[in-house]
């Protein structure tokens, strides 16, 4: 596995971006191991611009001087709850309902007839939006189950959106989207399923309470231990693993494999491959689209 371990004080260390606060490599290090040791997240120093940009704000919220200030501070006990906002100030969430639609497609036309049947029949469906960002992706699935099952609200049919930043999970449970947001979302299905509103003197969207009693929101670690029991029927966790190494891009697609029942489908971002043993028990099933075969 790829160690980013910060060398020590004052070894090899030069100024990558200079300004209001310098950043040197010695700092650039200490951000990428505590950033790696927590969500396993490799940050190369060809980030450096963006990770000074993103927390050069923290800096001034904090009152700090300096990288290394603020490096001190990630290490210590006292800087646990600084490392949670680190994380989600570096970690893009970049996001539209119906992106990528190929997806949504092969959603409605190819999985969803068979899950809705079994969830009409009395079974559990269950159904797993990994790195939600801020809740699009899972509202645009329950978008799609509902205009297939009006109803479905009133099923045993439940979304998991999960994400390691709680300011874009807490967003989520509030489910309030600007106009740009719903560009690719039907006039229809904004009348049906969207209520206008203001907020801070902003016209916002906010998704309707059948669309809430599907998706429910909670922050999770990827990377930590699962508190899920049971298996999910599909996952989608699109443009995440990209910004993991290798090995914890093929432990991810692993225990993604546990995790999902036999026949689930997997979707993954445009720009991410499968890798690792994942690759023996996934056979492709569309367009960045895996399907778990059965009896695995």
């Amino acid at each position: 596995m790829t160690s980013l371990s910060a060398k020590p004080n004052g070894s090899d260390s030069h100024t990558l971006v200079p300004g209001e606060f310098r950043l040197t490599s010695e700092d650039f290090r200490a951000i990428a191991q505590a950033i790696y040791s927590d969500a396993g997240i490799h940050m190369p120093e060809s980030k450096a611009t963006l990770v000074y940009s993103r927390l050069a704000r923290r800096l001034r919220a904090l009152g700090l001087e300096s990288f290394k200030a603020y490096c001190d501070l990630i290490r210590s006990d006292e800087g646990l709850d600084e490392r949670q906002k680190m994380l989600a100030a570096l970690t893009t969430n970049v996001t539209r309902f119906f992106r990528e639609s190929h997806h949504f497609d092969h959603l409605r036309d190819k999985a969803l007839p068979v899950l809705l049947a079994r969830a009409a029949s009395g079974e559990c469906v269950r159904i797993w939006s990994a790195g939600c960002s801020n809740g699009q992706e899972a509202y645009t699935m329950a978008l799609v189950i509902l205009t297939l099952a009006p109803k479905a609200a009133e099923l045993d049919l439940r979304i998991l959106a999960s994400d390691i930043d709680p300011n874009v999970v807490a967003e989520g449970r509030i489910g309030r989207y600007e106009d740009g947001a719903l560009a690719d979302v039907t006039p229809d299905l904004r009348r049906r399923y969207f209520t206008r509103t203001t907020e801070g003197g902003r016209e916002l969207n906010e998704v309707s309470e059948d669309m809430k009693r599907i998706v429910s929101f909670r922050e999770l670690n990827l990377f930590a231990p699962w508190p899920m029991k049971k298996k999910f029927d599909l996952i989608f966790c699109r443009n995440v693993a990209i910004y993991f190494d290798q090995d914890h891009q093929a432990s991810l697609w692993q225990r993604f494999a546990s995790a999902l029942t036999p026949g689930g489908f997997l979707y993954i971002g445009h720009s991410e491959r499968l890798s690792g043993p994942a690759t023996e028990v996934f056979s492709n099933d569309g367009i960045t689209t895996w399907r778990l075969e059965a009896g695995r």
